[in-house]
């Protein structure tokens, strides 16, 4: 067979690759014979440049750079493989590195960067590399020395065991900061258990135990064709994982058990969720995923390449749209299947045989292991039915967002859907401020009116700037204010006066020309976003402010207060305000600063910056939804007990507060590590307060009180539950903090912090479930958060 290009009429609508293969290298320092890329049907290896040149990888960083930007993706990951990727050498992969890390990261997009390899020339050089540009690297190995040996061997057939236990021994000893884990390849001749310990004793941050790529026309190795032997193997390994503790997670086997409670897999092999990968070969070309590589040769090729075509013209070809397809790319016996919601038909490759019609379009080669492995872990672990195909949203988000925010993450794909929800509960609120405003706006009846006007003209000529103005998170307080007041029949006219300090601010946002009359409040004109004009007029006064063209004439006043900006890279909105202007940020369960002096304002400035770096470089699972969903930080009051000060105020989505964390031991420089800490605590509680405004997590109506381990008072259900989901990113921050500190002093403390704070956790995770007044999906949450931790024994690494 050979590969078709497909012809689309152009635009069309299409799906984005979030995941980038790049292949730095079609050669190989192994000779594997069970090699998908070297030892089956395809050899257009032979073709390819031993090395993708800078010319190529150059040309994919901006390929990609130019995907995100049209698709508006906050976050891609780049895999860089082979071949053999480490046969790059050191200079060259620097240089591919740095490439695409600032060019796409250039473009706005943050990067994840891993590696796969398989260890042999894994050294210290290259773990300092990758540390510096932030690499998590995997590395391939099949188990203890016999079973390792039985395929990883050089080309003159001596073993490879001895490299790669020295590489996994590296990393998991001297650079856990950037270990990815282990991927294993199943021979059904390898004795289990002892693959099992030779894996468990590489400390993995995680791993996953492969079935070797077959077809139909090229079937596995079976030892009993009367038994599923792979999924007795791989139900072996998970009895004895399972006694064990689960030291690490096992995709294989994770992804069942999600797949149990409807959650998305997280991995092609299983479920029904859409692929968004795509490989880039060593001369530039798009390919579809390596694996296909068994079926026939040239069966991964498109026709495209990175130097002519676009990754969107790519994703439009017939083989990657039936990657999203789900049950419609099944055959009938597939769909028909009661466990196919978990198995998904298995991965794709496995569907191949050259006699059907249609190849692809067969049950799996390893059905009926799968469907053995599938109901064995069932029945070990006692878990509900196998599901019917799950719901394809649930609280109006794609299943694999509520996946991360269940188990206590959330990337910027995931917090993008958050800023979208809160963005319509915006307009929801405006549209009822309106409505409330009629007989309630007293002497401010006037101005009220014409800035309603004025409002909607901008929202039909300048939507963006609207929206701008309606994201800051001291608007939605401001709504809400007014609408409770209204209803209880305390409305305050000046608070729906405010509506014309909102047209001003957009007004400026937008570019515009406009007079508008705005109310003075405690002395100061205020426009959300922009800052305040100190006037000292009483209340009941007014100002008119002109604006031409964007500029505002109160900005050429002395007495003007801009809002103070710090400039991030990866940042939706550019970076994060530093807010002390703003009349409603006094909803915060702490008191605020008045406006910061230039001294102090400078220490925030200095501070911002390098607490994001801190999360940037170590904590990847936290920085790109912080960066996608935090626009404000409102300084507090420092504590006068000296300890660390910081709050979420419920209403105030993308803000949080805090006191400038001071270190201890008498220095004066303001502590970036803390406000780091600070920065991830605080912003679970704002992911949260989001899912709680979309959906219940629990009995409203349940007033009792509950354990809170870290405090000796008891908590409400809701409370506990804020401080639970909180935790689980504390917890997380300390547990990657024990290898990146950076000396002996403060890694001792970070492990006794972890320590503290994993107990803690794991035991309100208990409380939680017990509580016997948490709905489904709060139930869903709390085991997905104990799940999270109890994935943190001691002897797990950060990731």
């Amino acid at each position: 067979m050979t590969a078709v290009r497909a012809v689309v009429p152009w635009p069309v609508p299409v799906s984005p690759f979030r995941e980038f293969v790049l292949k730095v290298a079609a050669r190989c320092d192994l000779a594997c014979d069970h090699c998908y890329v070297y030892e089956a049907s395809d050899s257009s290896w032979r073709g390819k440049p031993r090395f993708s040149s800078e010319a190529v990888v150059r040309r994919t960083a901006e390929r990609i750079a130019e995907h995100a930007v049209a698709h508006r993706l906050p976050m891609v990951a780049v895999v860089l493989h082979g071949g053999e990727p480490l046969l790059l050498g050191h200079d060259r992969m620097r240089g591919a590195l740095a490439v695409l890390r600032d060019t796409i990261e250039g473009a706005g997009c943050a990067v994840d960067l891993r590696l796969h390899t398989n260890g042999v020339r894994l050294d210290a050089e290259f773990c300092e590399l990758f540390r510096e540009y932030r690499v998590q690297v995997g590395v391939s190995l099949d188990g203890d020395r016999g079973a390792n040996d039985r395929h990883r061997r050089f080309a003159n057939g001596a073993s490879s065991y001895s490299q790669a236990q020295r590489a996994v021994t590296l990393l998991r000893d001297q650079y856990p900061d950037i270990y990815a884990g282990v991927l294993c390849t199943i021979d059904i001749r390898n004795d289990p258990i002892a693959v099992y310990e030779a894996v468990r004793e590489a400390s993995p941050p995680r791993a996953d135990f492969l079935l070797p790529h077959a077809t139909h026309s090229e079937p596995p190795l079976s030892l009993d064709p009367m038994r599923a032997d792979y999924a007795d193997w791989l139900l072996a390994v998970f009895d004895r994982w399972d006694a064990d503790g689960r030291p690490f997670p096992v995709r294989s086997f994770t992804a069942v058990l999600d797949a149990f409670r409807a959650l998305p897999s997280g991995t092609e092999s299983l479920g029904l969720e859409p692929v968004d990968l795509v490989v880039v070969e060593t001369d530039g070309a798009l390919e579809q995923v390596d694996s296909l590589k068994v079926a026939y040769d040239g069966a991964a090729a498109t026709g495209f390449d990175v130097f002519e075509h676009s990754f969107d013209e790519a994703s439009a070809h017939p083989g990657f749209a039936a990657r999203r397809h789900g049950l419609a790319d099944l055959c009938e016996t597939c769909r028909s299947c009661p466990v196919v919601a978990v198995c998904g038909g298995g991965l794709r490759t496995h569907r191949y045989s050259a006699a059907s019609q249609d190849p692809f379009m067969n049950p799996s080669v390893y059905c009926s292991d799968l469907k053995s492995l599938i109901i064995g872990i069932k029945v070990r672990t006692r878990a509900p039915a196998v599901a019917r195909i799950p719901a394809q949203r649930t609280l109006g988000l794609p299943a694999d967002v509520v996946h991360q925010l269940a188990h206590g993450y959330g990337d910027a794909k995931a917090i993008t859907h958050l800023n979208r929800f809160q963005r319509s509960l915006r307009i929801l609120l405006l549209a009822k401020v309106f409505a409330a405003a009629d007989g309630n706006s007293g002497a401010r009846q006037e101005m009220v009116e014409a800035a309603t006007a004025t409002l909607k003209d901008l929202d039909r000529t300048h939507k963006t700037a609207l929206h701008e103005v309606l994201g800051h998170p001291y608007t939605a307080v401001w709504a809400l204010r007014c609408l409770d007041d209204a209803q209880s029949g305390h409305a305050d006219p000046e608070d729906f006066a405010h509506l014309a300090a909102l047209a001003a601010a957009i007004a400026v946002r937008a570019g515009a020309d406009a007079e508008i009359d705005v109310p003075v409040r405690r002395g100061a004109v205020h426009l959300p976003t922009l800052g305040r004009l100190v006037v000292g007029a009483g209340a009941g006064a007014s100002m008119r402010l002109r604006i031409s063209g964007g500029v505002c004439d109160a900005f050429s006043r002395p007495a003007w207060q801009p809002v103070r900006r710090v400039s991030l890279p990866m940042f939706a909105s550019g970076g994060i305000a530093v807010e002390d202007t703003d009349p409603f940020r006094r909803c915060h369960h702490w008191e605020v600063t008045r406006r910061l002096p230039d001294a102090d304002a400078d220490a925030w400035l200095r501070t911002v910056p390098k607490a994001w770096d801190i999360l940037a470089r170590d904590h990847h699972a936290y920085a790109p939804g912080i960066a996608a969903g935090l626009s404000t930080i409102v300084p507090l009051m420092p504590s006068p007990s000296g300890r660390d000060v910081s709050s979420t105020a419920r209403r105030a989505y993308g803000a949080i507060g805090a006191a400038l964390p001071m270190p201890r031991g008498g220095t004066t420089q303001p502590s970036a590590s803390t406000l780091a800490l600070l920065m991830v605590h605080e912003f679970q509680h704002v992911k949260l307060g989001a899912v709680l405004d979309m959906a219940d997590l629990h009995d409203r109506h349940d007033t009792r009180l509950f354990e809170a381990p870290w405090r000796q008072d008891p908590r409400p259900l809701e409370g506990l539950l804020q401080g639970t989901y909180a935790h689980v990113g504390v917890t997380d921050f300390w547990r990657t903090r024990r290898f990146t500190a950076p000396d002996a002093e403060e890694r001792a403390h970070a492990e006794a912090e972890f320590a503290r704070w994993f107990g803690h956790t794991l035991r309100a995770t208990r409380v939680l479930a017990g509580s016997g007044s948490l709905t489904p999906l709060g139930l869903r949450f709390a085991e997905a958060m104990r799940t999270t931790l109890e994935g943190w024994t001691s002897k797990v690494r950060p990731v």
